[in-house]
């Protein structure tokens, strides 16, 4: 059972989501909020295993909500969904810790399937702003040479994770197990000094580490 938390201020679009969600085999929406005025304590108790987040909310907006959560809950996958796909809100979303960014005119069975992805330890990110991303990282002209002491098989992993990899899919394509997987993430988001996939993944365009 996937267990998601939605923020939306649109009410309409708030109760399509639950329902969507909710009444889909596999998934179980454990609360859906306006905006992110008590974001810390509604992750830490409910304990989403996917949070869908909107931007654009009064009071508390969506970046701001993220920045609170990864403040003390690293793990739990946070996917952007809004009707921005401009670069300026998806660099900061992705610099601040989101595992995927996808727009609202997504279809409701490639939604429940992003959902999916992020909950196995996927990055998501809808096909438009995919690409707006490898632009802007390909424009970003930064010296080589540090390759912050990764291992040969840490670089593999994170080879992988560039790819879109799952942790399980990970494991299978180098027959180690899950707990390896995760030992190796571990170490390489110490060495890059990050928090997140999406911010690994940032990290090895920019200084070309794959």
């Amino acid at each position: 059972m996937i267990k998601v938390l939605i923020y939306e201020d649109n009410p309409q679009l708030r109760e399509g989501l639950t329902m969507l969600i909710d009444g889909t085999e596999g998934f179980q929406v454990l609360g859906a909020f306006k905006n992110c005025s008590n974001v810390a304590f509604e992750v830490g108790s409910y304990k989403p295993d996917v949070i869908l987040m909107d931007i654009d909310m009064p009071g508390v907006n969506g970046l701001q909500g993220l920045k609170i959560i990864r403040q003390q809950n690293t793990d739990v996958s946070i996917l952007m969904l809004t009707v921005f796909d401009d670069n300026v809100n998806i660099f900061e979303a992705l610099q601040n810790g989101a595992n995927g960014y996808i727009l609202k005119k997504t279809p409701p069975v490639k939604l429940l399937e992003y959902i999916h992805e992020a909950a196995t330890g996927g990055a998501p990110m809808t096909a438009s702003v995919a690409a707006q991303v490898l632009k802007m990282f390909s424009q970003i002209n930064l010296p080589s040479g540090n390759d912050y002491h990764l291992s040969e098989r840490e670089k593999e992993v994170l080879q992988f994770l560039v790819k879109g990899y799952s942790y399980k899919m990970i494991a299978s394509e180098m027959f180690i197990a899950m707990d390896t997987v995760r030992s190796h993430i571990k170490k390489i988001y110490e060495k890059l000094h990050v928090n997140s996939k999406s911010e690994a993944v940032a990290k090895a365009f920019r200084d070309r580490l794959i």
